[in-house]
């Protein structure tokens, strides 16, 4: 178990240095922007408040900025990196860690569960916005959830997450389904290296032990979602109805069924509206009137 002690304990690193001397460069093409100052990432540590018997699930370690504090406050932290430029680098930084286990890999091929041995966790992360959905659902449809989810996002990012009917996105949907979300911190984008054109900010999600929703076939209820969401200009009924190549008689039926008026735009619709919406698509399928994809 670690002591627990103040994050003021942590040695200094002066990490655009520290990095450059070890020949790494941030790789545009997964969106990396390391946070290091250190004010933030114990902020960050303390926003998982992690309790004793927990482990901490981080995704993205890169180079440790935050694995340091997390490993102050867990008692044992899983550190998966994708990038394998950064394991040496994190085996230095983090041997003084000895509750710090180093996985490399995507962790959208593994089971969360496994990495924490099925231990309670929480999961914390500093990710690009091209997963976040991904990574979301992954964990939220594992079979052992995280108690806590607390993600560094762009700050227009973590905007979407949050944003309730009338503005809402697929990332919105995808989020609010199986946890409630709030910005909890804003983040300047000279707190990261190199220095994003935009502020970041931090979300904690706490995710609902069952989904807010009835989620009779979930890939089904995504599937519609995102056509919904595919044409945004367009009225709801046309989204639909090219997003699934269903014909237009079909949609207007479902979207009647689920009283939906079909005039609408996917962002004014709610999780009820959204899951009444599936279910009456998917139900006229299985009724014959048109198979459903």
């Amino acid at each position: 178990m670690s002591d627990r002690s103040s994050s003021s304990a942590l040695p200094p690193i002066s990490w655009p240095q520290y990095l450059k001397a070890r020949g790494i460069r941030p790789r545009k093409g997964l969106g990396q922007h390391f946070l290091i100052d250190e004010r933030i990432l114990a902020r960050i540590a303390e926003a998982a408040e992690l309790e004793p018997g927990e482990w901490a699930l981080e995704i993205g370690a890169g180079p440790g900025t935050l694995t340091r504090h997390l490993a102050l406050r867990a008692d044992h932290v899983v550190a998966v990196e994708i990038d394998e430029r950064f394991l040496p680098l994190l085996q230095e930084v983090l041997s003084p860690f000895p509750n710090v286990a180093i996985v490399p890999g995507d962790i959208l091929k593994m089971d969360p569960d496994a990495l924490v041995q099925g231990h309670p966790y929480r999961a914390i992360g500093n990710i690009p916005y091209y997963i976040t959905s991904a990574i979301l659902r992954h964990l939220m449809e594992a079979p052992r959830k995280p108690r806590r989810i607390v993600l560094t996002v762009q700050l227009e990012v973590a905007r979407r997450i949050t944003a309730k009917p009338g503005a809402m996105s697929l990332l919105a949907v995808s989020v609010q389904v199986y946890g409630q979300p709030r910005v909890v911190e804003r983040i300047k984008a000279g707190a990261f290296w190199p220095r994003p054109e935009v502020d970041s900010a931090v979300v904690v999600i706490e995710p609902y032990e069952r989904p807010a929703v009835d989620l009779r076939d979930p890939d089904w209820f995504f599937e519609v979602v995102r056509a919904g969401f595919s044409q945004r200009r367009k009225q709801l009924h046309n989204a639909l109805r090219h997003g699934l190549g269903l014909p237009d008689a079909f949609v207007r039926a479902a979207l009647a069924e689920a009283r939906i008026d079909p005039g609408r735009r996917a962002e004014t619709l709610s999780l009820e509206e959204w899951a009444r919406l599936s279910a009456a698509l998917q139900s006229f399928g299985e009724r014959g009137t048109q198979k459903a994809p």
